[in-house]
């Protein structure tokens, strides 16, 4: 199972050098995990570069990956997860999910770094 971070979201929308290694993780939707807090961080980052009906589309292909709500026991292995590494909330969130399904997060982010299921990519 695979978590891609907002960061790596983005990236991917932006067609950066990254795109075509988000791609292939993407083939598989199947096997990604989403977060529902990455769709509030990816869709209010598009709204700021480009028109809402494009950002909708963007994250409409979201909904074909396996959207993870935040429940209770989620929400207090974030609050563990996020004092023990120090990473902001929806850092904690997204982390307490990936390692909830034993996934790999693919991220771009540094708060991330040297973290145990994190393939960690420098912009």
């Amino acid at each position: 199972m695979n978590v891609i971070d907002s960061s790596f979201w983005f990236e991917y929308y932006t067609e950066s050098k990254y795109s075509d290694y988000i791609s292939k993780v993407l083939e598989k939707m199947d096997e990604v995990i989403v977060p529902t807090i990455v769709i509030v961080e990816v869709f209010k980052k598009l709204l700021n570069v480009t028109t809402e009906t494009n950002a909708l589309k963007f994250i409409a292909q979201m909904k074909k990956g396996k959207l993870i709500d935040l429940n209770f026991d989620l929400s207090l292995s974030a609050a563990y997860y996020g004092k023990e590494h120090k990473l902001p909330l929806a850092d904690s969130i997204i982390y307490a999910t990936t390692l909830h399904f034993n996934a790999t997060l693919y991220t771009m982010d540094n708060h991330f770094e040297g973290l145990k299921n994190v393939e960690y990519f420098q912009k």
